[in-house]
């Protein structure tokens, strides 16, 4: 077949002749539970017969670890927990694993396994098996956490599951996710797929300005034109693993000022009553301004009242996390190393 291909080419004396012998991808969709506005997360499933768990699926990091039957920590005894001897395609390994979160960290092994994700089986995946885990594990609805970020930021160099897809062939180099608001159902991420049923209006496609995390650059951080924060510019990561929008203590304290939220006890607290009122938050990126009302960065609850979604940080890095993020849905694209946001319908 090839052979005539070539013929009929040179018979047409065509400029340029293409024969495509095109890959057929999966595109697997993960839907995700939403709790409460405060984290996401899906259903996976581990071995064989298959053991489920629910993770996280978090673009901040980039290992995947699930509780083991190993572990006696707090947080182990009322999650899901990974049991070996009872996978006929489980495979350990003597390696270590220790990953450090804003929050605490986790301590385990290393083993390999067959991994499935929204439908997608994803053979001798690497992932770790919790022996210990930090106290605020308890209070999480996951079971565990799976890391959608660079290889480079992965611990002990466990390949994250989404290179082992895309290098195994079975789905496109990109992914994207779609968070809900105020709604349990609805969220998904979707590998190798994108739906354009829940973004409006055409994606604007930034540049990362670092490859490890899902990094850009912020130009600055406006209202009515004025800057109020990242003066100058900023280094920012998009990641669905956090739940508010982080940044530099001064930066975060303007922000707050601006929009006339009182500093209590580390929270930054508004009057319920002026949500209709307050200004419009612009986030200007690659000559792009990506808006965010009041109603997306303010947090209501019938404990608490009201506060915004902006957290002081240590760090000069910016984190855009689900505040960010609902609003604006996201295609995360290692193909070029960039990310693509519309606004989320």
């Amino acid at each position: 077949m090839m052979k005539w291909a070539v013929v009929l080419c040179a018979m047409l004396a065509l400029s340029e002749c293409y024969i495509r012998f095109t890959q057929s991808y999966a595109v697997g969709y993960e839907s995700m539970t939403n709790d409460a506005d405060l984290s996401y997360y899906g259903v996976i499933s581990i071995g064989t017969p298959p053991q489920s768990f629910q993770v996280i699926f978090d673009t901040g990091s980039s290992n995947l670890w699930v509780p083991s039957v190993y572990c006696s920590s707090a947080a182990c005894n009322n999650h899901a927990r990974f049991n070996p001897q009872q996978s006929s395609t489980f495979k350990a390994t003597n390696q270590p694993l220790s990953i450090q979160y804003g929050t605490g960290s986790m301590t385990g092994y290393l083993g390999y396994d067959t991994v499935s994700v929204g439908s997608i089986q994803v053979p001798h995946q690497i992932f770790g098996l919790s022996q210990s885990e930090a106290p605020f594990m308890a209070y999480m609805r996951a079971d565990g956490i799976l890391g959608l970020a660079y290889p480079q930021l992965s611990a002990s160099n466990a390949e994250p599951v989404f290179d082992n897809m895309v290098q195994q062939g079975l789905v496109q180099d990109y992914f994207s996710v779609y968070l809900s608001s105020n709604s349990q159902t609805g969220s998904e991420v979707i590998f190798g797929g994108s739906n354009p049923n829940h973004y409006t209006g055409s994606l604007v496609w930034i540049p990362l300005s670092s490859e490890t995390y899902w990094q850009i650059t912020i130009d600055s951080i406006t209202i009515n034109g004025q800057v109020v924060a990242c003066n100058g510019g900023c280094q920012a990561i998009v990641d669905t693993g956090t739940s508010l929008i982080t940044g530099p203590t001064s930066d975060i304290n303007s922000m707050n000022s601006w929009v006339g939220a009182t500093a209590n006890n580390g929270d930054a607290t508004v009057d319920c009553n002026n949500i209709g009122s307050m200004p419009v938050l612009t986030f200007n990126i690659h000559g792009t301004a990506f808006t965010l009302p009041a109603s997306a960065y303010v947090r209501q609850s019938n404990y608490y009242g009201c506060r915004t979604g902006f957290s002081p940080s240590n760090s000069d890095l910016w984190i855009l996390g689900d505040v960010f993020i609902r609003q604006y849905y996201t295609i995360f694209n290692r193909a070029n190393n960039s990310v693509g946001l519309a606004q989320a319908v």
